[in-house]
């Protein structure tokens, strides 16, 4: 079975697209088949690959009324395990071409339904909205994980992406499961850091990684030069922080799939 994870926030700001790079290619260092899938009309994930001219076709073509096949935007990254469906600033026109489509929802479901077999992790990097865009990652997941910046007012907003969590649940998606809570932008010199740590692990509990992602400017650099950081600077804390995540994150996973086959055997 395919893990499918959404990287969410609706928060901008957070590390989201940094934790879907380096954690897909993390998980591709492993020697699974990885697809990362920006969602976000930014294309942050995108431009850190391929410059916008070497992107043809992007999954605004998979999602709006053309219907391209994902197999067609699907393209290569240096990582011989790690796959890219781009993105575009086109995708901020998506809500308006799906307004009153009643199969808005469940396209990114649809259009990866073909291709499910080919990979053993999709990672979604998403726009920071609860709009169209996250609802047809959710709703297309089978996990979900939530970067949250160590910094004041870090949970405010998270309540909004859990009730629409809670939502995709109750009806079009009662697989997803909560995968983890991540702490990113760590600086362990501040005090504002190590409070905000406290706070979210006492909100979230459980659900919280070991694994905080610290502050690391190698991690900003990459892109620049479209790079992971595994690439760029493999020995750097980035790396490291992200290897120790995609650890716990296949893990979970792991244990997630011999809970639901033993429930489902039952």
């Amino acid at each position: 079975m395919t893990a499918i994870i959404t990287i969410a926030n609706q928060k901008g700001g957070v590390g989201k697209t940094t934790t879907a790079i380096n954690l897909s290619a993390a998980i591709a260092d492993r020697g699974k088949r990885t697809l990362l899938i920006d969602l976000d009309p930014q294309a942050n994930s995108t431009i850190a690959f391929y410059d916008s001219g070497e992107i043809p076709a992007s999954m605004f073509d998979v999602l709006s009324e053309n219907r391209a096949a994902m197999s067609a935007v699907v393209k290569p990254t240096k990582d011989p395990m790690l796959f890219l469906g781009p993105g575009r600033l086109a995708l901020a026109k998506l809500e308006q071409v799906l307004a009153g489509q009643f199969d808005a929802p469940y396209r990114l479901k649809d259009a990866l339904a073909p291709i499910l077999k080919e990979y053993d992790y999709i990672v979604l990097d998403t726009p920071p909205s609860l709009g169209i865009l996250t609802v047809n990652a959710l709703v297309a997941s089978t996990h979900l994980i939530v970067p949250i910046q160590a910094a004041y007012f870090a949970i405010e907003g998270t309540d909004d992406l859990l009730e629409t969590y809670e939502r995709i649940r109750m009806r079009p998606n009662p697989g997803l499961k909560m995968l983890g809570v991540v702490i990113t932008l760590f600086d362990k010199r501040t005090n504002i850091s190590r409070d905000t740590h406290e706070q979210i692990r006492a909100v979230f509990g459980e659900t919280l990684f070991k694994t905080r992602i610290s502050k690391n400017v190698r991690l900003e650099e990459s892109p620049a030069y479209k790079e992971t950081v595994f690439s760029f600077a493999p020995k750097s804390s980035g790396a490291e922080d992200y290897k120790k995540l995609a650890q716990e994150v296949l893990q979970r996973v792991q244990e997630d799939r011999v809970t639901r086959h033993t429930q489902d055997a039952a």
